[in-house]
Order: C-alpha cells, then sequence, then structure tokens
C-alpha cells in the first residue's frame, strides 16, 4: 500500500553542510543485477570457446631445427631435463587417447564400453569441456583412466605468445583441480599429429611446454575417426603393425562418435585377441603416475572455478529458457493484437453499429488539479467547448500556485471549484463524485485538452446497460521532441491498439486516468476510488471487472495529454505506474479463486495482464542482452538478422496501430531507436518496481513539471517559463 500524504523534510546533511548521497537500493540492485548477469554470459561465453577463443591453424613448415632423434623417435617426448627424447611403447602395449571431451553424450558411452572389456586409456580434456562437465573428469579418475591436457580451448599454440601458451595450460589445470581434485603432467597439444611431422614451429612450444615440468604425448596411429569414415576404416586406421606398441589417437567429443564408440568396441575384442594390453600411458611405461592431488589454495580455486562455471550454465540456461518465454509471449501479444484490434475496429465501425439508445443526458467531468495553474485553463476552455451538456468540477487538492483562483476569475458557465486540503488524487476524485450532479462521471487530468467531440463519443457506450466504465483514446500532445515522438508511439500502440485487444476479451485493464468515464451506481457499487494502491485508475478498472462491469474502449473519445519531456520526468511517472499496476494486481489476486465475472477476469484479465504488462517486459530485456552479446561475440549476421525479424514485426503492428489512429506513419521513422534505447529505460524501470515491491519498499508520487503546451491540434498556444512542482502525496 502506499504511503499516506507527507510532506518530506530536509535531507540530513554531512559535515561541512553538503547532503550525503547514496545510491539507493532500488537503483543498486538493479545494477547489480546487471552487472551479474553480464558476468555470467562472459563466463558462458568463455567456456564455450565464444570469447578469446582463437580457432586459427599455421600452415605447415620446415623442420630443419627440430633433433633428428624427435623426428625418428616415439610419441612420447620429455624434454623437462633439457636433453629431448623420444620415448616408444614397449610391443603388444596399445594405450588409447580421446582428444577434444569430455562431452555429455559421447563420453560416457566411450567410458562404458572401456568398462566393459576392462581396458584403461589417456583422456586428453580441454578445459572448456571440463569446467562444463566436471563429473565425468570424476569418473574417468574414478575408473583408472589417466587424464592429460590439452589446453583449456583448443588453439594452435604455434601462434600463441608465450603468456598465452601458460595461461592455456592454468586454466586447463584449474579446471582439471576443480573437477578431480589432481593435477597432471601430461600434455598433447591441438592439431598435433605423428613426431616425424613436427616443425619448426611447433618445436619451440614442445620444448617451452617440457620446461614447465609437462611430457608430451603425440601418436603413432590415428584413426582419423573425426573424418567419419566408417566403423571399418577406423580400426584399420588405427591398428598397429607386426604387434608394435603403439598410441592410438582417437575423439570422445568435438561431433557425432557414433562409429569411434562403435569402431572402439569390436577394436579392443580384436587386438584383445592378438595379445595386446590396452592401460594407461604411465602403466605402459612402467612409471610413476602422471597425477599429483591437489590440495590447501590450489584446491580451493578449482571448486571455486568449477563452481562459477556451473552456476553460469544454469543461469544461462535458465535466461535462454527466459528469452524462448518472452519471445512467445511477445509474438503472441503482438499477434493477438494484431487479430483482435482487426475484430475490434469492424465490429465498431459498421455502418449499423450501435452501443444502444444514443446517451444524450448531461454527464459531469471530474478534474482533479494540484499545482495546474501552467495548464488548467486550457483543460477547461476545451471541456466548456464541449458539444454535449455537462458540468466541470475542478476539486482543487489543496494546490499551492493558484490553481483554482485562475479556475474561478475565467468565469465560465458549468464550472465549479471544490477546495480541499491536499489529499491525494482518490481523495480529490471521491469529492468530485459526491458533488457531481449527473449520473455518467467523466474523469481526467489536470494537463488534459479535451477535443469538442470527445465528451459525446465517451458516453454513448453507455447505451448499453452492461456497460460500467469507458475508457477514451489518451494521445500525446508535445510529440515534437524525440522523447515525445517515442511516447507516441508507444500510446498509439501500446495503449489503444492493447485496448482494443482487451475490450474484445473483456478484460480492459486501465481506464486512463486522461480520459476515462463511469456510471455513477458502479462507483458506488465497488466503494469508490481507492488510494490503495499508486494506479488508482487500474484498482478500479479491475474492481468493477470483478463486479460484473463490462469495460470497454471508445476510440473517438479523443483527448490531448502533456507527456513528461525529461527522461527523469518519465522515469517517475513509468515508476508509479509500474508499481501501482503490481499493487493493483496484488490487490485483486484472489479474483484467481472466485467465480462469476471475478472468477473470469481472475482467470482471463489478471493472467493476461501479468504476462504481457509485468512478466514480459521484465523478461524482455533478455532480447537486448542476447543481441549484444552476439554483435560482440557473434554469430553477427544471424543475430542482426534476427533483431531485424523482430523490429519488423513491430513495425507492422505500429503501421497497423497508426492506421487505425489515423496517425501519420513519419513518427514511425523513430520507432528502431525507441526500440534500441527507450525501451530499455522502461525495462529498467520495471525492475527497480519489481524490486521495490520485493524489498516492501514505498513509494511517493513526484508531480511531473507542466509546460501547458498541449493544446488541440492547429491551435496555438504558448510555452509559459517551466518550474518544478513536488508533489508528495500518495
Amino acid at each position: 500500500m502506499a504511503s499516506r500524504t507527507s510532506r518530506p523534510g530536509p535531507a540530513p546533511r554531512a559535515r561541512g553542510g553538503s547532503r550525503r548521497r547514496r545510491l539507493p537500493l532500488r537503483l543498486l540492485l538493479p545494477l547489480l543485477v546487471l552487472v551479474a548477469l553480464m558476468a555470467m554470459l562472459m563466463l558462458r561465453g568463455y567456456v564455450h570457446s565464444e570469447i578469446l577463443a582463437d580457432h586459427r591453424v599455421g600452415p605447415p613448415a620446415a623442420n630443419d631445427r627440430v633433433p633428428k632423434d624427435i623426428l625418428k623417435g616415439g610419441p612420447v617426448i620429455d624434454t623437462r631435463d633439457g636433453k629431448p627424447a623420444g620415448l616408444e611403447l614397449p610391443d603388444h602395449e596399445l594405450v588409447l587417447t580421446f582428444d577434444d571431451g569430455p562431452d555429455p553424450m559421447w563420453t560416457p558411452k566411450v567410458l562404458d564400453v572401456l568398462k566393459k572389456h576392462e581396458a584403461h586409456a589417456v583422456f586428453f580434456i580441454t578445459g572448456t569441456m571440463a569446467s562444463r562437465h566436471p563429473d565425468l573428469v570424476q569418473r574417468m579418475v574414478d575408473e583408472g583412466h589417466e587424464i592429460g591436457l590439452h589446453t583449456f580451448n583448443h588453439p594452435d599454440l604455434s601462434l600463441q605468445s608465450k603468456s598465452r601458451i601458460g595461461w592455456e595450460l592454468s586454466q586447463n589445470q584449474l579446471a582439471l583441480a576443480g573437477a578431480a581434485g589432481i593435477r597432471t603432467s601430461l600434455f598433447r597439444p591441438p592439431y598435433s599429429s605423428f613426431a616425424h611431422v613436427m616443425d619448426n614451429k611447433s618445436w619451440p612450444v614442445t620444448e617451452y611446454i617440457g620446461s614447465k615440468g609437462y611430457i608430451t604425448i603425440v601418436n603413432d596411429t590415428d584413426s582419423e575417426d573425426w573424418r567419419r569414415p566408417g566403423v571399418e576404416k577406423i580400426i584399420s586406421n588405427a591398428t598397429p603393425k607386426n604387434g608394435e606398441g603403439a598410441i592410438v589417437l582417437m575423439h570422445d567429443s568435438g561431433g557425432d562418435r557414433s562409429q569411434t564408440v562403435a569402431a572402439l568396441d569390436r577394436f579392443i575384442t580384436g587386438l584383445k585377441d592378438q595379445g595386446y594390453r590396452f592401460d594407461t600411458l604411465t602403466a605402459a611405461l612402467d612409471a610413476p603416475s602422471a597425477h599429483t592431488p591437489v590440495a590447501g589454495l590450489e584446491a580451493v580455486k578449482g571448486e571455486a572455478w568449477v563452481f562459477l562455471v556451473q552456476a553460469s550454465e544454469k543461469i544461462t540456461g535458465v535466461l535462454v529458457a527466459g528469452l524462448a518465454v518472452v519471445g512467445v509471449l511477445v509474438f503472441g501479444r503482438l499477434g493477438l493484437m494484431l487479430i483482435l484490434s482487426v475484430a475490434h475496429a469492424r465490429r465498431v465501425r459498421r455502418r449499423n453499429f450501435s452501443w444502444g439508445t444514443p446517451v444524450t443526458e448531461p454527464v459531469s467531468v471530474l478534474v482533479p488539479a494540484y499545482n495546474e495553474a501552467k495548464c488548467i485553463e486550457q483543460t477547461v476552455r476545451s471541456l466548456v467547448a464541449s458539444d454535449h451538456p455537462i458540468e466541470v468540477l475542478v476539486i482543487d487538492d489543496g494546490s499551492s500556485d493558484g490553481t483554482a483562483r485562475i479556475v474561478e476569475n475565467l468565469g465560465l458557465p458549468g464550472v465549479r471549484v471544490v477546495r480541499q486540503l491536499n489529499a491525494g488524487k482518490p481523495a480529490a476524485l471521491n469529492r468530485g463524485i459526491a458533488n457531481a450532479r449527473h449520473d455518467i462521471i467523466v474523469m481526467m487530468d489536470g494537463d488534459t485538452v479535451f477535443e469538442p467531440t470527445t465528451v459525446r463519443e465517451l458516453v454513448q457506450p453507455f447505451g448499453d446497460p452492461r456497460v460500467g466504465a469507458v475508457a477514451g483514446n489518451a494521445k500525446v500532445g508535445n510529440r515534437d521532441s524525440l522523447i515525445g515522438a517515442w511516447q507516441h508511439i508507444e500510446y498509439v500502440m501500446g495503449f489503444n491498439l492493447d485496448r482494443r485487444m482487451y475490450d474484445v476479451l473483456r478484460c480492459m485493464p486501465t481506464i486512463p486516468g486522461a480520459v476515462g468515464a463511469f456510471r455513477r451506481s458502479a462507483l458506488e457499487r465497488v466503494g469508490g476510488m481507492s488510494d490503495d494502491t499508486l494506479a488508482e485508475d487500474t484498482d478500479i478498472t479491475m474492481a468493477l471487472h470483478r463486479d460484473g462491469w463490462h469495460v470497454v474502449y471508445a476510440e473517438k473519445a479523443i483527448a490531448w495529454t502533456e507527456a513528461p519531456e525529461s527522461v527523469q520526468q518519465l522515469w517517475s511517472q513509468r515508476y508509479r505506474w509500474s508499481y501501482g499496476t503490481m499493487q493493483a494486481i496484488w490487490k485483486h489476486r484472489r479474483a484467481l479463486v472466485d467465480r462469476g465475472p471475478s472468477g473470469r477476469f481472475g482467470r482471463v484479465g489478471l493472467p493476461l495482464v501479468s504476462m504481457f504488462m509485468v512478466v514480459a517486459p521484465l523478461l524482455a530485456p533478455l532480447i537486448d542482452v542476447f543481441l549484444l552479446y552476439g554483435l560482440v561475440f557473434g554469430p553477427t549476421e544471424k543475430t542482426i538478422g534476427a533483431w531485424l525479424g523482430v523490429l519488423a514485426v513491430q513495425g507492422v503492428c505500429a503501421a497497423y496501430a497508426f492506421h487505425l489512429d489515423k496517425e501519420r506513419m513519419t513518427h514511425l521513422i523513430s520507432l528502431p531507436l525507441q526500440q534500441l534505447l527507450y525501451r530499455q529505460l522502461m525495462y529498467v524501470v520495471l525492475l527497480q518496481s519489481w524490486i521495490t515491491a520485493l524489498t516492501g519498499g514505498r513509494l511517493r508520487w513526484q508531480k511531473l513539471r507542466r509546460t501547458g503546451a498541449v493544446g488541440l491540434p492547429g491551435g496555438g498556444s504558448a510555452t509559459p517559463q517551466r518550474q518544478m512542482d513536488g508533489r508528495p502525496v500518495a
């Protein structure tokens, strides 16, 4: 519930007379959420080789600087003591090696085959995959296999600097420490092959890696399973000749490895029959284990790394799911708006359409006003020019700028002023209802201007006795600025097109405060205007739905309102609207389980309002977050294409909305910029409203600056000097 009326005192001053300015929690939390979100996405991109990855592969080079003992030696290259040596495996010793994993689909199947045959192997893991699937690394170790490093994200090390090589090794070890609590001394460079093809570019890398305490492992036989040549060919490529020992290269990741799994089963069976043993590298060489347990800070850092990567995977998974949800909601809403607004326009624009008996009796127009000296004269004069019989009640809510006196000095017929102490807009409207003489009551804002036909068009739906309230067509009067043009698009498309849809669905969520009409009897049955929320217009509309009244949209009842002209004013207005809407939804939540009209609104209206006005806008920033991510880290072309597709769909809806409202299409030129800038502001406002609601914050209504520059189209108006009015009412 909003706070009661109060006037804030001066802020406490720090020493020296300056005010302490702290970032409010409602602003700090969205900032922290945004930073955390971007951090999770960056981490996700990092471990998926989308950030800092280098996919270049160097061309072959000469090998005249590679020692001959290496070129003619075995696949186990040891340069740790400065004396390069190439070791070979004993006869009938086979070491199966698998690169690029672990993969959640294929690595378990490879492990199952090895377990079935009681065979062991060496898995050269990448840090990216080990970070994402630590359980598979742990299973490898638990089942007696050996682990080797294959860099963090698989670059060609011959093209990298020493610092990048060291970073690839340390990050790979960090992932291994977090996944299985060990370090390893085995290493296989990406894109490596046989010892005899080592060249002048790869050899210095091998020497440097040896200086860091690693043994480099290449291979004797290459199954070439990555080519998917067929099971028979994989077995043929992997089989050594004449009973020689060999290191066999296979892959458990990087694509479809079904042929590898099928070939592995037959390969082990066949070669075991020929007397081959399948063991780890160190066991085959009768050497100490390559694994060293980690403890202390190193273990903590590894575990923390894996935890963060797992968290980023889960969070980004949720974000992707949220993106799918918002996509369905956005396109579902656009589709519904187009279909149902067409249906609404056809229905109300038929030649023989009628709400019922024409409404000709006088109506009361209520104008709640607080410090509206800039605007009130134009507002009242536009009402007096109405072609429908009316009485005008200006309820002065404790203004300090002479608003009431201005109206009284006009001396216009049928215009009365009701004064009260500052008590807030709902109280002012209730005071007006109590003083109104007629059974149909029109409500408007003090900064709004009606056309001569507005009141007549607004009250005609009351010819249907089921109608309890009518929403008019609010338009932005000050649309010449960029921020005004953006709001103009929003009003025509986001508000009025929405109202056509909700009219057809019989769940209109809001009668706009700028232009709306009510039956007095309907207002009395629901208790009048309430100050329980900051969105009294949404609150009363929902209450009328629950009481069984129809709420409809009158497209020809046009009102021109003054929209905020600065980002700060816009923020304040939308923050209040968003928070008030959430309050109203929460207040009327029992409609979900009610019966009758209340239950119908609760099970149709509340879910639609919640999805389209709260959930979808809250999740919609995901579109822009992934757009930015795709532009920076790719695929750029597909990302731009997808965004342009969404923009095109929104453009079609906006153009149709402008066509229905007979608005000039030239304002839609700013639509792309609105989607890039204005929409983001609305996201942050809604997020701040969510945080305020969840943290139990209390929001006061700060009155917007008025210029009095909005008049009827074609009419001139002066642009008075601006002033700031503070309205601390609930």
